[in-house]
């Protein structure tokens, strides 16, 4: 979702528009426009058509935004932190915390494809009604005919048991529900939609094969639920891995440290140039950390600059860091972690900064388990080690 911009807030949460949704709206205009509405309603103009396409289109939009944005709506009630709705070519996707109760995973699992249904059902009474009436209701009922199938097919469609599709949301609610263990549930339902990725890929090679262009939307389809299901497989093994661990166990603890204060060409003649890392926390005046600045920040800024600008700046503020307590289990604290946020936890104890968590720290302390070990506390090395980003796949479908 890199490529997506701000466009507004939804049910108080940031609402953004990837770049492939122009692509999107495309193909469903001239979808209805140059084929469903001359066959079903000939003899209009070109003008009608492409008119009727476009509104077919916006208006099938604006549905993907209600079903994600009941998904939103739904965990805020629940009480689950909300980071954004993005809508996309494959329709649309909300990232989120985890659910704390099987109930409220399934009540937000639910609440999408539910949505969908309910706009199918209203759009298709709506255009049956209006197909009695005369003349120029006829473009319009076709309209919101197409539109309800397609609401219902939404509907249908998510509601496959395959994460991330809301079904697959469903089933790992429901196992988590009959066998009390989530990370169980989790690895059953990533495992199966890895399965049904694997099986739509199939189809839509034999497909292709047999000459249905078609196919090729149902291989990328496939491709997306494996890679995302692999993901959320791969997180769940994390978890149980690490289960028990708190985040002073695979911190790195003292951490290097630079005052925010200081000049760009201060910090990087006096830090940045003896550091081994390529992040390092900062700490104002009272010395209590307010952020975390990225050396290829440092490096972009341009040289006549560097002598004027602070140091903080150019840096990522605590606000929009992952932050944890030491004591907190680790499990939770790496739910915080997001493309924003970078693959790096700043371990706060009060307002004093004890350590950092990456990437590396977490895969370290998994070894140091995976051979007995009992993973006490104390990371064990310098701080500020790179490592991959460690996130939540998106929730909703």
């Amino acid at each position: 979702m890199n490529g997506s911009v701000q466009i507004g807030r939804v049910v108080g949460v940031p609402l953004r528009m990837h770049w492939s949704v122009p692509l999107l709206v495309g193909l469903f205009a001239f979808g209805l426009g140059r084929q469903a509405l001359p066959a079903w309603t000939p003899g209009r103009s070109d003008l009608v058509y492409a008119v009727g396409g476009v509104a077919g289109a916006a208006l099938l939009t604006g549905s993907l935004l209600l079903h994600e944005t009941a998904h939103a709506a739904t965990a805020l009630r629940k009480k689950i932190s909300v980071e954004d709705v993005t809508l996309w070519a494959l329709g649309g996707t909300t990232r989120m915390g985890r659910p704390q109760t099987a109930a409220a995973a399934l009540a937000v699992a639910l609440s999408g494809p539910l949505t969908s249904m309910l706009i199918g059902g209203v759009a298709l009474g709506a255009g049956i009604g209006l197909r009695y009436l005369p003349g120029w209701a006829e473009i319009p009922a076709v309209i919101l005919l197409w539109l309800g199938w397609a609401n219902l097919f939404l509907a249908v469609f998510n509601l496959l048991p395959a994460v991330p599709l809301d079904g697959g949301r469903v089933v790992q609610a429901v196992l988590w529900w009959r066998t009390g263990d989530r990370e169980r549930a989790d690895l059953a339902a990533s495992r199966g939609g890895q399965i049904m990725g694997l099986l739509m890929t199939a189809a839509g090679w034999i497909s292709v094969l047999r000459g249905a262009p078609g196919g090729l939307w149902i291989i990328f389809v496939g491709l997306f639920i494996m890679i995302v299901a692999g993901a959320e497989r791969r997180r769940a093994t994390l978890t149980t891995s690490l289960r028990g661990a708190r985040v002073a166990d695979a911190m790195s603890s003292p951490a290097d440290t630079g005052a925010d204060w200081l000049t760009v060409q201060r910090f990087i003649d006096e830090i940045a140039a003896t550091t081994r890392h390529s992040a390092i926390p900062l700490l104002d005046f009272e010395g209590r950390p307010s952020g975390l600045v990225q050396l290829g920040r440092l490096a972009a800024v341009p040289q006549a600059e560097r002598e004027t600008l602070r140091v903080r700046e150019v840096a990522t503020p605590l606000s929009q860091c992952a932050v944890a307590a030491p004591d907190e289990p680790l499990d939770e604290a790496l739910n915080r972690l997001t493309l924003r946020t970078g693959p790096r936890i700043l371990v706060v104890d009060g307002s004093r900064l004890v350590g950092i968590v990456t990437g590396r720290d977490v895969s370290r302390l998994m070894q140091r388990r995976s051979l007995g070990g009992a993973g006490g506390t104390g990371g064990g090395g310098a701080t500020g080690a790179d490592g991959g980003p460690i996130r939540d796949g998106p929730a909703g479908g």
